[in-house]
């Protein structure tokens, strides 16, 4: 099963070092049933785009809570403002895959990925810092409510993330 998981550029750095993504459980996002019931018009390539989608507002919160804990090095500020998910095949047995009605597309991966699993990973340009960064801001106000805030944050889906192949991952952390 193709599966998304949010990640950020600092983790993507410690799970390079450790050889796998983990500790289980993992949320990740896939095509599930829900999904494709929810989104009955989509062929399986919108669907996983969907799942990408709802993988990268993940890292997204991921990002804002590693902004929260203070950044100690400018080159962390460049990191901080790129959304990052990997994109990996696994077998389904190590996906449950929930009942969540407004995530549809979320799952539990039961044990940890290695990186030898990882397909690819999708990462925001430069270009995309401000209005990710923007978002971050934004995201408690959206979450209270604010039709306003949810128009920023919304801004930095307006941002493709770029595809890099696995064998790329070291220069995206140089």
């Amino acid at each position: 099963m193709r599966v998304y998981l949010p990640c950020t550029l600092s983790a993507l750095a410690e799970l390079v070092a450790a050889g796998e993504l983990g500790p289980a459980p993992l949320t990740g996002y896939a095509v599930t049933p829900a999904l494709v019931e929810w989104y009955v018009s989509g062929d399986t390539e919108e669907l996983e785009y969907v799942a990408l989608t709802e993988a990268a507002r993940a890292s997204l919160r991921m990002l804002a809570a590693e902004r929260a804990e203070e950044i100690k090095d400018i080159e962390d500020v460049k990191a901080a403002g790129r959304r990052v998910v990997i994109a990996a095949e696994v077998p389904d047995d190590m996906v449950k895959v929930g009942t969540d009605l407004e995530d549809r597309g979320r799952v539990r991966l039961l044990e940890p990925v290695p990186l030898a699993k990882f397909a690819s990973v999708h990462v925001d340009d430069l270009d995309a810092v401000p209005d990710v960064a923007a978002a971050m801001a934004a995201l408690p106000a959206a979450d209270a409510g604010d039709d306003d805030a949810r128009f920023v944050v919304d801004g930095a889906e307006d941002h493709e993330l770029m595809w890099y192949a696995t064998q790329e991952i070291p220069y995206l952390l140089t």
